[in-house]
């Protein structure tokens, strides 16, 4: 196989989102002491990151390379 499982922007959307989620899970879990709710702070980042680094980083499909896109409606 010559191609690669997941795109390079794929990737770099889940594995952004998923640093964001430990990361927010780590703190949750520093300032409350408590495991459950860190595990479900940092589900609830990833969650909410994957749909915001998707749209953060503009895909090569849109033509726009390098620019800044605008869209409306």
């Amino acid at each position: 196989m010559d191609r690669p499982l997941l795109p390079l922007r794929s990737a770099l959307v889940f594995l952004m989102a998923l640093l964001s989620g430990l990361v927010a899970g780590l703190l949750c879990w520093i300032a409350e002491g408590s495991v459950p709710r860190g595990v479900l702070a940092g589900l609830g980042v990833v969650g909410l990151a994957v749909p915001f680094f998707n749209r953060l980083i503009a895909s090569e499909a849109d033509g726009q390379s390098g620019q800044e896109v605008h869209r409306h409606g």
